[in-house]
């Protein structure tokens, strides 16, 4: 009595694992049977040569200092940017505060006045210049009028509050 041949030829008997979905199967031999090694899907390995040390991953320490210069130097510049603005007597904001400062006198500052009959406006010089007209001796609330001992007076105001800047003649 002979056996009848498999119906599924390219199934592997029942109780052989399952290659697994998406390879192709190779036929396998019948239970029982010894299997021969198949060869590696693709062309045939060469042989290689022997290896010398492994090389570092390129970057590393490098790419991380290098980050750190760049990140570092742009800060710098905009650090230094910003201190030159606000320091820089040409432009920016000493400038403004000079400028402001120069027309703002305190008791004890020698002023020239410009436009006095009109719009006057202090410009605080040295005492010992040339340009020096008045000297700067009280400031009053706004709506009090200098004492008799000053020549000249300004009416001034700033940020809702008025005052009286008053002056002697030099």
């Amino acid at each position: 009595m002979s056996t009848p041949p498999p119906q599924y030829q390219n199934q592997p008997p029942y109780g052989q694992p399952q290659a697994p979905y998406g390879h192709p199967q190779q036929p396998q031999a019948p239970y029982g049977h010894a299997q021969q090694p198949q060869a590696p899907y693709g062309r045939p390995q060469q042989p290689q040569a022997p290896r010398g040390p492994q090389r570092p991953q390129p970057g590393g320490l490098g790419r991380v200092l290098r980050s750190a210069v760049i990140v570092i130097a742009v800060f710098g510049a905009l650090g230094y940017w910003v201190w030159d603005y606000n320091t820089d007597p040409n432009g920016g904001k000493a400038k403004k505060d000079a400028e402001a400062a120069s027309h703002n006198p305190t008791i004890g500052d020698c002023v020239t006045v410009e436009d006095p009959q009109g719009s006057p406006v202090p410009t605080v010089v040295d005492c010992d210049s040339p340009k020096a007209e008045y000297k700067m001796g009280d400031l009053v609330v706004a709506g009090q009028q200098c004492g008799t001992e000053y020549d000249y007076g300004i009416k001034v105001t700033r940020r809702g509050l008025g005052s009286t800047m008053c002056f002697t003649k030099l």
